[in-house]
């Protein structure tokens, strides 16, 4: 896929900002899905049949592109993406809801240093800030009542980090060289990696297969997980984290936690409270601060070279 330079870059933060949308309205359709489906059998089958619509609507490119370099950084984006996945679920077992978001969150602090390996290119401290108060916002966001932002880490709580790991290395290889290849292509054996991850690691693990009854409650969690969740949503963060540093891409991801309570209030009547407003603010500060890095960097260049 040919990349549109005539676009402005906020039209691609904006697309990232719709996928963390949809993401936030999948935390409430997932918890269905899982109540009918083993994680690592339904994570299987909804990667499997994103792979394949995405492969019927890129057929072009992806038989254009398929070659040894594709499959291999696809597949490893699946490796990172599906790992991520796998961690994140199990650590939900052992821990709590909250504690699992917003362990899976740090990725915001991890990132920037990952890009730093990668890139060469030193996080500026105003971005190790927004980082800071991103995560600082998420945990307001889903701790409950009474969980402190330092607690003692569990086998759960390891578990989580570790897929914020995994999450951050997907993000950092996307911006970093994705550019350099066809996304289109990249993201269908993406999806096919993290699919073929997941179908090993049920077989493998032992988990039992139950077939689901059919009714139209798990079709339609299944389509929007398939659908909104998998084939637009993952589709447009490859697409627009080739047009922006993987640190400014990690903070509009995590928004995502936002979207998840917003839609937790307006679907479930759950209370707006104070700590949640505060989280709500604290995050769009991050933001904020992530997007004025570059340009006080600049305006710092630009006084120093008028200093006499």
């Amino acid at each position: 896929m040919n990349n549109d330079k005539t676009i402005p870059s906020w039209v691609y933060k904006l697309l990232i900002l719709g996928a963390a949308l949809i993401w936030g309205l999948s935390f409430v359709v997932m918890k269905g899905a899982l109540d009918v489906m083993a994680p690592a059998w339904l994570l299987g089958i909804r990667f499997a049949l994103t792979a394949l619509i995405l492969a019927l609507v890129w057929r072009k490119p992806l038989v254009k592109h398929l070659n040894v370099s594709h499959l291999g950084l696809g597949l490893v984006l699946g490796l990172a993406e599906g790992t991520g996945y796998l961690f994140q679920n199990y650590g939900l077992v052992e821990t709590t809801p909250g504690r699992n978001a917003f362990l899976t969150a740090t990725y915001c602090v991890m990132v920037p240093f990952m890009w730093w390996i990668v890139a060469r290119r030193k996080p500026r401290p105003l971005q190790l800030a927004a980082a800071v108060v991103c995560v600082i916002g998420v945990g307001l966001l889903s701790l409950a009542d009474g969980e402190s932002l330092l607690f003692a880490l569990g086998t759960g709580d390891v578990l989580s980090l570790v897929s914020a790991v995994f999450f951050g290395i997907h993000i950092v290889i996307v911006s970093s060289v994705g550019k350099a290849y066809d996304i289109a292509t990249l993201t269908v054996l993406q999806m096919l990696g993290i699919s073929a991850l997941c179908f090993f690691w049920a077989v493998v693990s032992g988990v039992p297969f139950d077939m689901p009854q059919l009714n139209m409650d798990f079709v339609v969690q299944m389509g929007y997980l398939v659908i909104f969740a998998s084939c637009i949503a993952m589709g447009i963060q490859n697409i627009a984290q080739q047009h922006m540093s993987a640190p400014q891409a990690s903070l509009l991801l995590s928004t995502e936690s936002v979207f998840g309570v917003f839609f937790g209030v307006v679907l479930y009547g759950e209370p707006l409270t104070l700590r949640l407003v505060g989280g709500f603010a604290l995050i769009f500060i991050a933001i904020v601060m992530s997007e004025l890095a570059p340009e006080l960097k600049g305006l710092g260049r630009q006084a120093s070279r008028e200093l006499p």
